[in-house]
């Protein structure tokens, strides 16, 4: 084959092969990234048949590597974690630690080296964002609390494993690597250079690109070219990501998360993502089927025993001591549960993670099989364990004294204060869920004097405002025992600020069972669920884009009537200037 179609032949087989594994594993009701790492696999030199080019898919998956960190940079909300940050920053850390801990443990135990086992156990301890963003958005469940949660918990453990990558390499000689091994000062001179090229790519981009990317967004936006929007979005990711690794000696990953994060400070941050969409799909595809390329499948019936082991430990050690921490933050056992469930698979940064450490002369070559067919195993068993999440549930509550003690234990903010003024006892406003909706309803309800009772699932958020002298309470207003302690029964009216319409319908109907006088008020983002939730409850309820057109609608009708009134002709001489 001439030379010239090498890179034409790889990408024709890797995105061919990876579309019909893809869609195999679709239909198996399996996350479609274990097809493309399938369709690795029979590319790569383990397996007979055409062997990919290996140089040109690996450059490749560079690019899918940059372009997926810009996506996750997009999304990234300093907001969003802060508003979970008591759990999951705390959380994250030690989830990550006890799972290294375990990896680690089991390395020596082979014989593996110091920083073999490092680099193992780092592998094991972080999760896949495409398969848990995938997971909670099939479920409905990724703006609940819930949701919020296990994403804030998944951008600690980026933001660690983004450390991780920075400072492997000079500490590759130290740690056993292929590197020179360096002295103590030498060590410690390297880490600070390494350091001080980092903190100066993050404060150029916090300060100047912050600025200048939006801008240049901007400027592109104006030519009205959908094509030039995209290649600026594009080139901005790569070259960004390029760019800090040349100037500044970081790494590919960090040089476009931070471009993707810059980036989200621009208006079109919204379409910039949507444009680059298709692009990050095909190259992360891409980088998929180079990863798969590594697995050897011999690795199964050579050392089951050992896939065995990494398997139980992403899916039995993570889980177990994340529900543990869930639960010692005093959250829900249903909470515990799911989040627990979100974390039980590795991914894309365990990849990254295994093509350094390789790289580095770190990680024996068995410990990249080992890590690829525990992200396989427990990719395609993850959707399992969140069917398993309600009967799981039940069947604990039904048969372990410890588990209804943990879903009823006594908590404090669960209940309304004994020292709550009467007013916000009877004839109140119960407002489920405090976030953007919820927050402009208390605002209105507070200036009206109207006495109102917050009920939402964020502890730090009810924390917040019972030191602000709101009257709140923590749960699940699903659970009618929330409702109980909201005195729904006294109430005047239930408004339900949040967007799930389950939730709602099961609000609605706890609400109107304790108190069938009350009246029920909720939002709606489809005109079907609103005329549902009419009918079958009586409920007032405002569809979201119905909503913006009376309130566009009376603002014109206003301003028309002003301008209206005025005097059309010229103004009198004594109004002249």
């Amino acid at each position: 084959m001439p030379h010239s179609v090498a890179l034409i032949h790889t990408i024709a087989a890797a995105l061919g092969l990876a579309l019909a594994f893809g869609f195999v594993a679709a239909r198996l009701r399996l996350p479609a990234l274990v097809g493309y790492l399938l369709a690795g696999v029979v590319l790569g030199p383990f397996t007979p048949g055409f062997v990919a080019d290996a140089g040109l898919a690996s450059q490749l998956a560079e690019i899918g590597v940059m372009l997926l960190m810009f996506g996750v940079g997009l999304h990234f909300s300093w907001g969003d974690l802060l508003a979970v940050r008591k759990i999951a920053v705390p959380g994250a850390v030690v989830q990550m630690m006890v799972a290294t801990a375990l990896g680690m443990s089991l390395a020596v135990w082979w014989g593996w080296g110091l920083g073999g086992a490092l680099v193992f156990g780092l592998a094991l301890s972080v999760a896949s964002t495409v398969v848990l963003l995938r997971a909670l958005e099939t479920l409905g469940i990724l703006d609940t609390h819930t949701g919020r949660i296990a994403v804030g918990w998944l951008v600690v453990e980026d933001l660690a494993m983004v450390l991780v990558l920075v400072l492997l390499p000079p500490l590759a000689g130290w740690l056993g690597g292929a590197a020179d091994t360096l002295d103590g000062a030498t060590l410690w001179q390297t880490l600070g250079w390494t350091l001080l090229q980092v903190g100066a790519f993050v404060a150029l981009m916090l300060l100047v690109g912050r600025r200048l990317f939006p801008w240049l967004l901007w400027q592109v936006a104006r030519t009205g070219s959908r094509e030039l929007f995209t290649l600026c979005v594009v080139a901005a990711a790569v070259g960004i990501a390029f760019g800090s690794a040349a100037l500044f000696g970081v790494s590919f990953a960090l040089g476009a998360f931070f471009a993707g994060m810059v980036m989200r400070e621009s208006e079109f941050a919204h379409r910039a993502a949507h444009e680059s969409l298709p692009l990050r799909d095909a190259f992360a595809v891409l980088f998929f089927v180079s990863v798969g390329m590594l697995f050897n499948p011999a690795v199964l019936w050579d050392r089951p025993l050992q896939v065995i082991a990494v398997v139980g430990i992403i899916m039995v050690g993570k889980t177990v001591a994340a529900a543990g921490l869930v639960l010692a933050f005093r959250y829900p056992l249903h909470t515990a549960l799911t989040v627990s469930a979100s974390l039980a698979q590795i991914g894309e940064f365990s990849f990254i993670l295994v093509a350094l450490g390789a790289s580095l002369g770190l990680l024996p070559a068995e410990g990249g099989s080992l890590v690829l067919a525990g992200a396989l195993i427990s990719m395609a068993l993850n959707p399992l364990l969140f069917h398993a999440i309600a009967p799981l549930q039940a069947w604990l509550l039904a048969r372990s004294a410890l588990a209804r003690r943990l879903e009823q234990r006594d908590d404090p903010l669960a209940e309304l204060p004994q020292s709550t003024d009467s007013r916000y006892l009877a004839r109140q406003v119960v407002l489920v869920g405090y976030g953007r909706v919820g927050r402009s309803v208390a605002s209105v309800l507070a200036a009206s004097d109207i006495p109102f009772v917050v009920a939402d699932q964020n502890r730090e958020l009810v924390e917040a405002l019972r030191a602000d002298g709101v009257a709140a309470v923590f749960g699940d207003a699903t659970d009618p025992a929330v409702l109980i302690q909201a005195h729904i029964a006294r109430a005047a009216m239930v408004v339900i600020a949040t967007p799930g319409t389950l939730d709602v319908r099961q609000i609605i109907d706890t609400a109107t069972t304790l108190n069938p006088a009350i009246e029920t008020v909720v939002r709606s983002h489809s005109d079907d669920d609103a005329r549902r939730l009419r009918q079958e409850w009586g409920s007032t309820v405002f569809v979201a884009h119905d909503a913006l057109a009376a309130a566009m609608s009376d603002h014109v009708r206003e301003r028309t009537r002003t301008r209206r009134s005025r005097p059309t002709g010229p103004a009198p001489l004594h109004e002249r200037g």
